[in-house]
């Protein structure tokens, strides 16, 4: 008993004294007008090593802001010490979908995350400032998110995930304020059309983007993401598809995260 209270001990000191930085900051976006914040995760070697680290962007979903990411797995915290790394989380809006809005010019969610925060980041931050040490991911719509920036935005992501996303937002017109970012889904089709991702996956050719896709067989999207698995097979497409037991909700992204960032190290190591 007395060697596992110790071993215990030593866990929680090891976590006390390796663990990352929590930067919290607001980046101002010109495409908006408005200072919006965002998280910048640290590893604990940053200032003492003299190196540059690669990033890994993780968007959050519907209805969470740039903080969701730290409250759903705090275990990122020490993840980047483990994975030497920098991660940050930049708020995409109640229900932006990392969109520029054809309909609402205010809403330029897809500029500021894939220009405004990348060169604020890589400016401040010591970084390795290429798209073969840069990867972007996210939950639900930051799953979406990743996947349609990674997919339109191949010089800036070398990478791109996505747990828990929704491929093919076109079966849910009435749903999550997508009207409010597209327009009417009969009026504005197109717009639905141009901003899908499974339909975006025609712009790939293999090797274009490295891809991670997640999902839990009783997730209500579970289809949409069997759909665009399919399409990326037909399309000879490599990508690393998952599907394990769980739901739509935060305790699945936690879990899942871990895999992703494995799975991101292994690509920036693959480009040293």
């Amino acid at each position: 008993m007395n060697k596992l209270i110790s071993s215990i001990i030593a866990c929680l000191i090891w976590q006390f004294l390796f663990a990352g930085d929590v930067d919290t900051i607001p980046i101002y976006s010109n495409s908006m007008k408005k200072d919006i914040s965002c998280v910048v995760i640290k590893p604990s070697t940053y200032s003492s090593s003299g190196r540059s680290f690669p990033v890994v962007y993780l968007l959050h979903g519907f209805g969470g802001s740039y903080n969701q990411w730290l409250k759903a797995a705090p275990q990122l915290i020490n993840k980047v010490d483990e994975l030497q790394l920098i991660i940050v989380c930049p708020d995409g809006g109640y229900s932006s979908w990392y969109f520029d809005s054809p309909v609402d010019s205010s809403f330029r969610y897809e500029t500021f995350v894939s220009k405004e925060v990348i060169d604020y980041v890589d400016k401040n931050y010591k970084t390795i400032a290429d798209s073969k040490h840069r990867a972007i991911s996210g939950l639900s719509m930051g799953g979406t998110g990743g996947l349609y920036l990674g997919i339109r935005h191949k010089d800036v992501y070398g990478a791109a995930g996505s747990v828990t996303g929704v491929p093919d937002i076109r079966p849910y017109p009435n749903n999550w304020d997508l009207k409010k970012r597209l327009g009417d889904s009969i009026c504005c089709k197109q717009n639905w059309e141009n901003n899908t991702v499974i339909n975006l996956i025609g712009n790939l050719k293999n090797g274009d983007l490295t891809l991670i896709i997640d999902i839990g067989v009783d997730d209500v999207f579970l289809q949409v993401n069997r759909n665009l698995h399919q399409r990326l097979i037909e399309m000879k497409i490599d990508h690393d598809y998952i599907e394990r037991p769980g739901e739509h909700n935060l305790a699945y992204c936690k879990k899942s995260i871990d895999y992703q960032l494995f799975f991101f190290k292994q690509f920036f190591e693959r480009n040293i």
